[in-house]
């Protein structure tokens, strides 16, 4: 019993030295709105309204299932990484969205142990939450 319950401890512990947090640098001059990104990352926070900006390091296929979402990879200044999950079945695509672009937010944080989800980057058609948006190359998606 004792030696099956220290295989298990240390299957515990390995799997959780092997989940990799994002590196996150708050050292030196830190915007704002990414010092709130890593306290909410930091806190396990979830539906927190946020605002900022990264640049796009990876385009990820539309999930398809219920309602459509464009979905894309954006990195701040401090490492910290998001998933930007953005539905167009109630706002546009953005089609012209590249690696390396720069993409600003105002959305829903949800924590996760990649650095995070923003949703809700729309109208609610219902009204019953605030309306969020994402800016690209001078066009506001909403």
């Amino acid at each position: 019993m004792k030696f099956g319950l220290l295989a298990v401890i240390l299957c515990l512990t390995a799997l959780v030295a092997c989940t990799t947090a994002p590196a996150i640098n708050t050292k030196g001059a830190v915007s704002e709105s990414d010092q709130r990104l890593a306290n909410a990352f930091d806190q396990h926070a979830r539906h927190l309204q946020v605002e900022g900006t990264g640049t796009v390091t990876r385009l990820l296929p539309d999930d398809n299932e219920g309602d459509r979402h464009q979905r894309f990879i954006v990195e701040l200044k401090t490492g910290q990484t998001l998933l930007i999950a953005h539905n167009i079945d109630l706002a546009p695509e953005i089609i012209s969205l590249e690696v390396g672009d720069e993409v600003e937010f105002f959305g829903e944080y949800e924590w996760n142990e990649k650095g995070g989800t923003i949703h809700w980057t729309h109208r609610d058609p219902n009204r019953h939450h605030i309306a969020g948006w994402l800016k690209h190359k001078g066009s506001v998606y909403q």
